[in-house]
């Protein structure tokens, strides 16, 4: 069975995260939330709890083969995370699928990943992308080989679709 993990921390934004972990799981993958604290409860953009299953520090790069980064403020936080910014290394060095939208383009640029790569995000994180050497593309999904990246949660039916369509070709 094919399993993706999705990162989450404080003031996440709910659609980015719940609608590819739900896609996803409609597919048959395992999908694993990984927070800062297993068990302790984050609270989205707009209160709506998520209690992650592990911690980020247990999370290992050859047991998944996606990583969903959603945006909101949590982006911000989880790029502090050094395990989480190596997890993704590993995952970029093996061509696993990594999927971020909005602000989670933040932790790709954290890892250093992005050079030379095409991406969308935010608007409010362009400049930020392009710093990292990445070429920002204003579509709805941006598929860059096994990194996909979208903009917002008005975007999400493209990046799940892309998601899905990725994963059955890589993985």
């Amino acid at each position: 069975m094919k399993r993706a993990v999705a990162f989450v921390h404080d003031l996440y934004e709910e659609l980015e995260l719940w609608v590819p972990v739900m896609r996803l799981k409609e597919a048959g993958f395992t999908v694993i939330i990984a927070g800062v604290q297993e068990g302790k409860a984050h609270l989205g953009k707009h209160g709506y709890p998520c209690v992650p299953d592990c911690a980020i520090s247990k999370i290992r790069a050859e047991e998944f083969d996606i990583a969903i980064i959603p945006g909101g403020y949590a982006p911000d936080k989880l790029r502090r995370e050094k395990h989480l910014l190596a997890v993704l290394q590993e995952m970029d060095a093996k061509k696993k699928t990594i999927a971020f939208i909005c602000h989670g383009g933040w932790v790709p640029i954290s890892a250093k990943i992005l050079k030379g790569r095409k991406v969308t995000g935010a608007v409010a994180i362009k400049d930020d992308l392009e710093n990292a050497g990445a070429h920002f593309l204003d579509q709805e999904v941006v598929v860059d080989g096994h990194l996909i990246s979208s903009r917002s949660p008005a975007d999400l039916p493209a990046f799940c679709k892309a998601i899905l369509a990725v994963a059955a070709i890589r993985n």
